[in-house]
């Protein structure tokens, strides 16, 4: 999360910042985001959960990628060993108004959870680069 140069995740804001461990509501699910040609693509870790309790929202700017825990199977099972769990997740991007929030596609295959977020065409400003003086 931290290091000595400063923090992590660009880009990103999450109210949860810093407790990747701890109680379910904190539980930092990982997330892989690509730059493509026409769209970002997100790629959200998520594996041997169910499609339909995804939540996914855009208030504003604010892209939300939630997921609720309907049964929480620690108490019910007699555990020899317990290194990692399924846990109910949120996580909040910032999206710019180059995303076309309209055409947001999401799908749910072998464990990762893809959202495709379309760029609309042109609305990208070209790079820009600022010399040194």
């Amino acid at each position: 999360m931290c290091n000595r140069y400063g923090n992590r995740g660009y880009g990103m804001r999450h109210d949860h910042f810093g407790k990747q461990f701890g109680e379910s509501r904190y539980y930092r699910v990982p997330v892989n985001i690509v730059k493509n040609e026409n769209n970002y693509e997100l790629l959200v870790f998520a594996p041997d959960r169910s499609k339909d309790d995804f939540r996914i929202s855009i208030k504003g700017h604010e892209l939300t990628v939630s997921y609720e825990l309907k049964n929480d199977l620690r108490e019910k099972r007699n555990w020899i060993r317990h290194e990692f769990s399924k846990a109910s997740f949120e996580r909040t991007f910032i999206i710019d108004e180059t995303v076309d929030t309209e055409n947001i596609r999401a799908e749910y295959v072998n464990g990762i959870l893809q959202l495709i977020l379309p760029v609309i065409p042109g609305s990208e400003k070209p790079a820009q680069e600022i010399n040194v003086a």
